[in-house]
Formats: C-alpha cells, sequence, structure tokens
C-alpha cells in the first residue's frame, strides 16, 4: 500500500474471529484505528467488551478508544453463540483480565465523534450484528457525510450458517441490517461464500502456538479453536473468518466482487435474516407483471484469494 493510512473503524462482537481481525487491523501498518465499538452477538455486550479490551491489551495496541454499544438487537431477545466461540467469547482460553476501561460513552456517540471529526473519510468495518451501526445512521445520518464506505461481514449468496439461508450477523439483527443498506454510501458484503474459505494452514497454526510471543500464542490457539476440519486431525488449521474482511480493505483486489442488488428478509418463518442476492441476467416475470423496486446495489464478495489473504495476515500479525 501506497499514500496514508485508511482512517477505520471496527464494530465487533469480539469474538474468536474479531479478535484475529483486530489484532490485524492494529498490527497493519495502512490502516489507523480510530476506534472499536462492541455490540451484543458472539457473547454479550459486556464479554465483548472484555474480549476487546483483552486482545488490544495482549496486542500491545495504543490507546484505542473503546466502547459499549447495544445490548440486545432492536427487535429480536439476543441469541449469542457460545457453542461456536465458548462460553467467554474468546474459545474459553483463560486470557487474563484487561487492566485497560472502556470510555464512558456509549458506541454511538463514539462512532459519530470519530467519524465526523476524521480529517479523511472513515471506512467502517462490522464484523457484528449490525445494531450500533444501524441506530448511528438513524440518529446521526449526517454522519454519512464522512463515510468513504462500509465493509461488513455478514449475509450470504448461497448457503446460511444460523438458518439454511441466514448468515448468523444478519440474522440475529435483520432489521438493522436492512436500515445497513440505506446508508447511502458504497458497502461491500464479505460474506459466508468467501468467509469461511480463508484457513491458515496447520503448520502455522501451530508455529503461531509454540511461539515465544503472547500474543501470537493467544492468535494460534483462537485458530485452533476455529478448527473447519472434521475428520479429527490432531495438528488444526484455523479459519480467518472475520479477519478476512479487514483484509479486504487493506488489499481489495484479493476479493472479486460483482454490482448486485441485495435486500433482507424481514418476513416471519425460515428465511428471516437472509440476504437475498438478485444474480439474475435480466428481469424475471415478477418485474415484468408487477413492476420493478427499488433496490440497494452492493459489491458482494463471491471469489477470494485465499493464498493472498493468508500471506498477508501472517505477514502483518507476526511482525511484532
Amino acid at each position: 500500500m501506497t499514500g496514508q493510512p485508511i482512517p477505520v473503524i471496527i464494530d465487533c462482537d469480539t469474538g474468536v474471529d474479531d479478535a484475529l481481525a483486530l489484532l490485524f487491523a492494529v498490527r497493519h501498518p495502512g490502516l489507523d484505528l480510530r476506534a472499536v465499538t462492541c455490540v451484543a452477538g458472539n457473547t454479550d455486550v459486556d464479554g465483548v467488551v472484555r474480549n476487546t479490551l483483552t486482545v488490544l491489551e495482549q496486542a500491545g495496541a495504543p490507546d484505542i478508544p473503546v466502547a459499549r454499544g447495544a445490548e440486545r438487537p432492536l427487535i429480536e431477545p439476543v441469541r449469542t453463540a457460545a457453542h461456536v466461540h465458548g462460553q467467554d467469547g474468546m474459545g474459553d482460553l483463560g486470557l487474563p483480565a484487561p487492566t485497560r476501561v472502556p470510555l464512558d460513552v456509549d458506541a454511538v456517540t463514539l462512532l459519530r465523534r470519530e467519524i465526523l471529526a476524521s480529517p479523511r473519510p472513515v471506512t467502517l468495518i462490522p464484523t457484528a450484528p449490525l445494531t450500533n451501526i444501524a441506530l448511528l445512521l438513524r440518529t446521526h445520518p449526517e454522519v454519512v457525510r464522512n463515510i468513504e464506505r462500509i465493509v461488513f461481514m455478514g449475509g450470504a449468496v448461497a448457503t446460511g450458517n444460523a438458518t439454511p439461508v441466514a448468515e448468523f450477523n444478519v440474522w440475529h439483527d435483520p432489521e438493522a441490517a436492512a436500515v445497513l443498506l440505506t446508508a447511502g454510501v458504497p458497502i461491500t458484503m464479505y460474506g459466508l461464500d468467501v468467509f469461511e474459505r480463508v484457513i491458515v494452514p496447520a503448520a502455522d497454526v501451530q508455529r503461531l502456538r509454540t511461539s515465544s510471543e503472547p500474543s501470537l500464542r493467544m492468535a494460534g490457539e483462537l485458530l485452533a479453536h476455529r478448527d473447519p476440519a472434521t475428520s479429527g486431525d490432531p495438528t488444526p488449521t484455523g479459519g480467518l473468518g472475520d479477519a478476512g474482511a479487514v483484509c479486504a480493505v487493506v488489499d481489495p483486489g484479493g476479493i472479486a466482487t460483482a454490482h448486485l442488488p441485495v435486500e433482507v428478509s424481514l418476513s416471519p418463518g425460515p428465511t428471516r435474516g437472509q440476504t437475498i442476492v438478485d444474480r439474475r441476467p435480466r428481469p424475471g416475470e415478477s418485474e415484468i407483471h408487477e413492476g420493478e423496486r427499488e433496490l440497494t446495489f452492493v459489491d458482494v464478495a463471491l471469489e477470494v484469494d485465499v493464498e493472498r489473504y493468508v500471506k498477508l495476515w501472517l505477514s502483518r500479525v507476526e511482525q511484532i
């Protein structure tokens, strides 16, 4: 990368792979991490705050402001992912409690302050349910003038994980995701179609797990906890997950996107939370008979250069 660092704010529900994303963002010289905001998702919001502060402390990050955000979705109850991320949200690794503390302001207040104060337009990277972002956009729409783009981890073109068709972050708060699509800024959807493919090889995971440097050992253990293999191989690989969305901000050439209409299913039932991505080459009978509806076009990630993003992540995280 050349030129000035990209000012970014990460909105997260830390989370094993959110932790991997934070570690990368802190250590990449091409990013200016201006703030981190926390929302309920992988674990409860107080656990998210604790985990976020722990990761920043373990990473030796500068004094980056962190704020507590929404403790539940706009409408739905909280539905955490402890079965994936552990009871503490961080793989139950027994990491030390942080000495850092969050700011005494809420996440929406911090988001507004940092976006408007940035000398360059900010890129938002939500890696969590989109409750904080929806509240920001509805409460302080003036922030849009200083948002460059939003690159969010969420949604799926094909198969979901929370349901057969819905990805967890969007399913957790579908109304918030629908609000995001009205932001009026360029949006990139880094969904499950690429999210699940970026896997760190076993040898790299093992090297990190045996490192003498605490933050690298933490990264290795987090990756091992995200081992996607089902073969029982004793040497785990590790999914980068949310960290891939941050890689896509640094190196957008690592993903292939298509500019497509996207909407969120808000109906009760089995499709709730689905991101409906229209990949048809021409209008169908619905549009012919009922007229075309106004839809939001999003840059949807369809392909990813796995080796490129793995090398990018490792090269920066291991550069202490």
